[in-house]
């Protein structure tokens, strides 16, 4: 009885339904997190030089209620239905009219499906539940790199631990793959970053890079970290070609590549590594 409810519970409809949720969640996350840890850095900042400075407000991801930034309006709880209320309300704020940006309902809309795609991809077992949270905080990690170019220990460090004892527990890959995915995963873009730093004197990416995609190596296993780097690097040079032709690269011409590793992860992940490695020609 006990696995016939998990199974009902790894559907792709519910598990839609569930990342619509989730992905408001996230939408709390990218915004908050970033805030609370540079409030957390500047306090240790001063107290490590033994000075005083202007702090910010505290803020967590549940404190403060969340509010119109424009005029203070508290949001009800039937004004965050995933989705729902953003159309229901015309994508305006009810109380001063301001426009809501459409990212919200995007990425929640984005959240479900890609939770449902677990589901197809994984059929109705446990272990479904299990990639909805590597892609929920790849999720998160992709809007915060995407905003900041931060990827936080945070979320980085978690995740890679989480696939290693995933793997131990026999849950993803063997341990033997996730173990070797995570040190080669971390090394190659840490020996890629030393050798553009000493051939240009410039720092063409950061270390939240190399924590990722080991986290990445750790879940999916070492022979998915070349895919990974091939994808994202493709798609990174697209996107920055456009950006670049569009006159919206960002200051000191940039474009943050963790949401590039993050998609080609997820990419990879369902499309298991038997098609990924055919596309490449290497079964």
């Amino acid at each position: 009885m006990e696995w016939f409810a998990l199974d009902i519970a790894a559907t792709p409809w519910l598990l839609g339904l569930v990342g619509l949720c989730i992905g408001s969640f996230l939408n709390v996350v990218v915004h908050r997190l970033p805030l609370a840890l540079d409030r957390e850095w500047k306090q240790d900042s001063a107290e490590l030089l033994g000075v005083t400075v202007e702090l910010p407000p505290p803020i967590t991801l549940s404190t403060p209620r969340s509010r119109c930034p424009s005029c203070g309006h508290p949001i009800a709880w039937y004004e965050n239905i995933p989705v729902l209320s953003y159309l229901a309300l015309r994508g305006r704020c009810s109380a001063c009219k301001t426009r809501i940006s459409p990212r919200y309902p995007l990425v929640e809309l984005a959240t479900g499906l890609l939770f449902a795609a677990v589901a197809w991809r994984f059929g109705e077992q446990p272990v479904a539940w299990l990639w909805c949270g590597f892609v929920a905080v790849l999720l998160a990690l992709t809007g915060i790199d995407w905003d900041t170019t931060l990827l936080p220990d945070n979320l980085t460090l978690p995740l890679l631990w989480a696939g290693l004892v995933a793997s131990a527990l026999g849950w993803t890959v063997p341990l033997s793959q996730s173990l070797w995915g995570a040190v080669v995963g971390y090394l190659s873009l840490w020996s890629v970053y030393w050798l553009f730093k000493l051939t240009t004197g410039k720092e063409g990416m950061g270390y939240g890079d190399f924590k990722l995609l080991a986290a990445l190596g750790a879940w999916l296993g070492v022979q998915m970290i070349l895919p990974i780097v091939l994808g994202a690097s493709v798609i990174g040079a697209i996107v920055g070609i456009g950006m670049k032709m569009a006159s919206n690269l960002r200051e000191g011409r940039y474009v943050p590549f963790g949401p590039f590793l993050a998609g080609g992860g997820i990419v990879v992940m369902l499309a298991g590594p038997e098609r990924v490695l055919g596309w490449l020609g290497w079964r």
